[in-house]
């Protein structure tokens, strides 16, 4: 089965999202991931995301981009989360995508940097990525989508660093409609073997995220996609791989010479 990629949405030019499409499909790309910022601009988009997709596009992924978090110290910014990751999902199934992304937190805490202490110990956090994954999980089977919950390096969360303790996590709270990100960039870091890390983690990946060792295009780093891509075709993947970057440079031109870079690593998977 062939590997379907998919371009985060910044990193086209910024042009209406027809015409991204347009392009990003000329290039070779199969969908665009969104990026999703707060309810409220998001929803307002759908309109235009609609009739994108009744003329052709693919949108398979939502990806949120705040400052909090599900997994917050305090409740009230929870709730905030909540409502954020309620409304990507709510666009997610209005548009088909097959899911909203999201880390339990993003430079709340590190236990590898000072303060070191959370506020919040394990059995706390367990607790409350529980509640709040829970109710994401039911919210997104009622949409008809999914929710997949991203593992971040232990620099940017404490919380979730491997896949395989989002996989413990995930089976502890038994919901079909949460699934695992992997981001190549993160493991990197985590993961002593990134391709089998993904390996054992399946069924429960369902996406991806492709930056390149140094968080640059694919193709200007070290990162070996060959491994992961071969696990990937071995389990027959639908899902989609996104590239999340840094940019740089001439976009078309960076945008076709990584994509070139991840079918030659596909090819020899």
């Amino acid at each position: 089965m062939a590997l379907h990629f998919s371009v985060q949405e910044n990193l086209l030019p910024d042009r209406p999202i027809v015409d991204q499409w347009t392009m990003a499909q000329d290039i070779g790309f199969d969908g665009i991931e969104l990026r999703g910022m707060d309810a409220a601009s998001l929803c307002a988009r759908l309109p235009e995301l609609e009739k994108a997709v009744a003329s052709g596009a693919c949108f398979p992924s939502i990806c949120v981009i705040t400052d909090t978090f599900i997994g917050a110290w305090d409740g009230d910014r929870r709730s905030v989360a909540l409502d954020t990751m309620k409304a990507l999902i709510d666009v997610a199934g209005a548009i088909g995508a097959n899911g909203a992304v999201t880390p339990a937190s993003y430079g709340m805490h590190s236990n590898f940097l000072p303060p070191f202490t959370p506020e919040r110990d394990a059995t706390g956090d367990r607790s409350v990525l529980t509640d709040m994954l829970g109710q994401l999980g039911d919210h997104a089977a009622s949409a008809g989508t999914q929710v997949f919950v991203e593992p971040l390096n232990r620099y940017e969360d404490h919380m979730i660093n491997t896949l395989a303790q989002g996989v413990d996590l995930l089976d502890h709270i038994g919901h079909g409609s949460l699934k695992l990100m992997a981001d190549l960039f993160h493991m990197n870091i985590e993961e002593a073997d990134s391709a089998a890390a993904i390996d054992a983690a399946m069924p429960h990946v369902a996406h991806l995220h492709l930056a390149d060792s140094n968080r640059a295009w694919p193709g200007l780093g070290h990162t070996d996609f060959t491994a992961p891509f071969a696990v990937l075709k071995r389990h027959n993947f639908g899902g989609t791989c996104a590239i999340e970057c840094l940019s740089g440079g001439d976009p078309k031109d960076m945008l076709a010479s990584a994509l070139a870079h991840l079918k030659s690593a596909e090819e020899g998977a």
